[in-house]
């Protein structure tokens, strides 16, 4: 074992830090403006210019394999990279990604969604959660009946992100009703729908910033081609993309939860009580001692959990514990700074309120704690896994 960053990997880190402090950081103020007044926190064209500047420093497609152009630097790399990127909350993506399971088109698949993702000509999302189904997938209502060499789509899904600015969504359906409802997992399949099919999206208001979608679909007829790997095979694709997304929310939380916590401790040191910064006072400091043990922690569960995906094997158990355990982390780091900031930290003269309501989130999105929680416990209690076996 060797528990430490290659020279490579630390250049690699080093070089998106100074990124994200010279190009994203000085853009706060910025987006905390625009969403007060309402408007986009970044406009598309400032979007697109962060990541030419991206690529322009070797950074396009950092997971997408080499034969798209992209960098294909592992999952364990891409972790460092999120959790350096989630430093700051201005809204960043490198250029030159696709979801996951884009890549399981065929070639006319590819042809047509694949690599104009990839090149930034289109935008996707991903669509399985509905008003009366999120991880209970055996009440997913949206069905897709076959019509010629047609299939016509109808339901809802709801919060789907990114469903206000995709170009074509990647939605389960139910395809076999009877085999669905005997096993939750059976009988669902994933189609690519255009918007000119005529799916449309409603904006969803949330607490935050994050602004998803309600999809509507209304007998939108998708052609055979359309079906994205194997007929009655929507579940494991979506398995496969919810996955890939909870080990990134744990990186995600890491990578705020350590720009918090600095922040607290430098306005520990500036901030008087009595005559002595409230960094002197023993209450303050186990509050920054727990929580840096807690990032700590939730740093290894993730890499763990993206290293063991590097080795082409099975992480969803730990992609499991890494989003359980970061999101509850990072719930509790941006409470404390807060806290230490006292009524500051409560204004929007600073960001820490606005993390606090976006922390909120990472246990909801991409699987509830309770979910979560029922999956690793299930998989221990089934001797699915074995305790001490991802090591």
């Amino acid at each position: 074992m060797y528990l430490r960053l290659t020279d490579e990997q630390k250049m690699v880190q080093q070089t998106i830090r100074k990124f994200v402090e010279k190009e994203l950081i000085p853009l706060e103020n910025e987006v905390l403006r625009n969403e007060r007044e309402g408007r986009p926190s970044l406009s598309q064209e400032k979007k697109r210019e962060l990541q030419l500047k991206a690529k322009n420093a070797g950074f396009w497609g950092i997971n997408t394999p080499t034969e798209y152009g992209g960098a294909d630097i592992g999952q364990m790399m891409l972790a460092i990279v999120l959790m350096e990127v989630s430093k700051t909350f201005v809204p960043f993506e490198f250029g030159g990604s696709a979801d996951n399971i884009l890549y399981y088109g065929n070639e006319a698949q590819k042809e047509k969604y694949l690599r104009p993702t990839i090149n930034g000509d289109k935008k996707s999302c991903f669509a399985m959660t509905e008003p009366g189904a999120g991880s209970d997938t055996r009440n997913i209502k949206t069905t897709a009946v076959k019509d010629g060499n047609e299939w016509v789509v109808n339901g809802e899904k709801t919060f789907i992100t990114g469903g206000n600015e995709a170009d074509f969504v990647m939605v389960i359906a139910v395809t076999d009703k009877e085999s669905h409802q005997r096993t939750g997992r059976e009988g669902v399949t994933c189609f690519i729908v255009d918007r000119d099919m005529g799916w449309k999206s409603e904006y969803i208001h949330t607490m935050g910033e994050w602004g998803p979608a309600g999809l509507v679909f209304d007998n939108v007829r998708v052609p055979e081609e359309n079906i994205l790997g194997e007929i009655h095979g929507g579940y494991d694709l979506g398995l496969e993309w919810i996955g890939f997304a909870r080990w990134v929310v744990g990186a995600r939380a890491v990578g705020s939860a350590e720009r918090l916590l600095q922040m607290a401790i430098d306005y520990s040191k500036e901030r008087e009580t009595f005559g002595k910064p409230i960094a002197d006072r023993q209450a303050i400091q186990w509050q920054i001692a727990d929580s840096a043990v807690e990032i700590e922690a939730a740093k290894w569960i993730v890499l763990n959990a993206a290293f063991t995906l590097d080795q082409g094997e099975d992480n969803r158990h730990l992609a499991s514990m890494a989003k359980l355990y970061g999101s509850n982390m990072g719930n509790r780091v941006v409470d404390r700074v807060l806290q230490i900031h006292g009524g500051m930290g409560y204004t929007k003269e600073l960001p820490i309120e606005r993390w606090y309501r976006e922390a909120r989130l990472w246990r909801i999105y991409d699987g509830t704690d309770e979910i979560q929680r029922l999956i690793i416990s299930r998989n221990l209690l089934k001797g699915n896994v074995k305790l001490g076996q991802f090591i």
